[in-house]
C-alpha cells in the first residue's frame, strides 16, 4: 500500500502531570492530574497528518515494554500504519514526563530516552518510503534518517525535516539538514547547527545548502520563513493557551498536509499554525489535534473577529 506521508524519527510516551505550580529544588508541589498520551517529534507528526485527513506510516523501533505498547496502539487508533514498526527484545522505548504549569502555560520536560538499535531496513521498508509521496524525519537519530532520506531522494521523493535536536557534535545535523527539501527547525537549532551569529545568515545557510523551505518556529511568536532570501515574520494565533507540549511537532504534521494539498508557503504556514494554536487548547501533544473542517472552521472564525 502506498501512504500520503511516511515518517521516521522519534516516538515516545508521555506522562503529563498538571501541578499547582513548578517547585524549587528540594521542594515539593501537588499534580492536580494525571494524563498519558503518545508523543515524540515524528510520532506527533505523524498523527497530526493522519486527522487532517492523509494516509500516514511509521518505520521504526519499539521496545517489548508497556509503553511501547501504548506507543503502536496510539498510532493504530489514529490511523497510522505501524507494519514498519520492528519490536526490540528486552529494550526500553522513549518515556517522558512533562510536568505542566496551568498559571503560567510552561511545561518543564523529562526525557527518559530508549536504548533501541538503529533500524534494521528491509526492502518492505524501502518501498513505503519509495512509495510515500513524502518523507518527515527528525534529527533525534542520525543514522535512521540519513538512510532514509537517502532512500528518498533516489526515488525522487521529497524530505521534511524537523531541526529538533542538539548534539555535541553538530555536524551531523548540517548533514542532514541539506537533505531536506524542507526544513522547519525550533528556535535554537539554526545557529548552534550552521555556527551562524545572526537568524539570517543562519536561515541562508540552509538555504544554500539545498532546502527550497526554510522555516524557525518561534514558540508563542509564530515563525520565521525566509521568502526570496529575506526572512518574513509569521505571528501565532492568539489562543487561551493550556499546554504548549507538542505544539510544533503538530505544526510539523499540519505544514505537510498543507504543502500536499497544494497550499501556497504562506498558506501552509498559516494552516499549520492553526492546527498548533488549536491543539494547545487541550493537555498534551496529540489530544486537541484537530480535523481538516475543525481547522478551515477555526482559521475563519479568526478571520472574522
Amino acid at each position: 500500500m502506498k501512504y500520503d506521508i511516511v515518517g521516521v524519527g522519534d516516538v515516545a510516551y508521555d506522562n503529563l502531570c498538571i501541578v499547582e505550580n513548578y517547585p524549587e529544588e528540594d521542594g515539593s508541589t501537588h499534580i492536580l492530574e494525571l494524563h498519558n498520551q503518545g508523543g515524540g517529534c515524528c510520532g506527533t507528526a505523524l498523527v497530526t497528518a493522519s486527522r487532517l485527513g492523509f494516509s500516514t506510516a511509521f518505520i521504526g523501533n519499539t521496545g517489548d515494554d508497556e509503553a511501547g505498547d501504548h506507543i503502536r496502539e496510539d498510532f493504530i487508533r489514529d490511523g497510522v500504519n505501524t507494519d514498519g514498526i520492528d519490536v526490540i527484545k528486552g529494550r526500553r522505548s522513549s518515556i517522558g514526563y512533562v510536568m505542566i504549569d496551568p498559571i503560567r502555560s510552561t511545561r518543564t520536560k523529562f526525557p527518559y530516552k530508549n536504548n533501541l538499535p538503529d533500524i534494521i531496513w528491509t526492502e518492505e521498508k524501502f518501498e513505503l518510503i519509495r512509495n510515500a509521496r513524502l518523507l518527515h524525519i527528525d534529527s533525534t537519530n542520525f543514522n535512521n534518517s540519513m538512510t532514509a532520506a537517502r532512500i528518498a531522494r533516489e526515488a525522487g521523493v521529497p524530505v521534511s525535516m524537523d531541526g529538533c535536536s542538539r548534539k555535541p557534535d553538530n555536524t551531523p545535523n548540517a548533514r542532514l539538514a541539506a537533505m531536506a527539501d524542507i526544513l522547519i527547525m525550533n528556535e535554537a537549532f539554526p545557529y548552534y547547527t550552521s555556527g551562524k551569529d545572526t537568524l539570517e545568515d543562519a536561515m541562508k545557510f540552509f538555504a544554500d545548502a539545498g532546502s527550497r523551505i526554510v522555516i524557525s518556529t518561534l514558540g508563542e511568536r509564530g515563525c520565521v520563513a525566509l521568502i526570496n532570501g529575506e526572512l518574513r515574520y509569521f505571528p501565532a494565533y492568539k489562543v487561551n493557551a493550556i499546554d504548549s507540549t507538542g505544539a510544533g511537532d503538530v505544526f510539523h504534521g499540519a505544514f505537510a498536509a498543507g504543502y500536499l494539498r497544494n497550499y501556497s508557503l504562506e498558506e501552509c504556514i498559516r494552516y499549520a499554525s492553526a492546527v498548533a494554536a488549536i491543539k494547545c487548547l487541550k493537555i498534551g501533544g496529540r489530544a486537541g489535534i484537530p480535523d481538516h473542517n475543525e481547522t478551515l472552521q477555526f482559521i475563519q472564525k479568526y478571520a472574522e473577529d
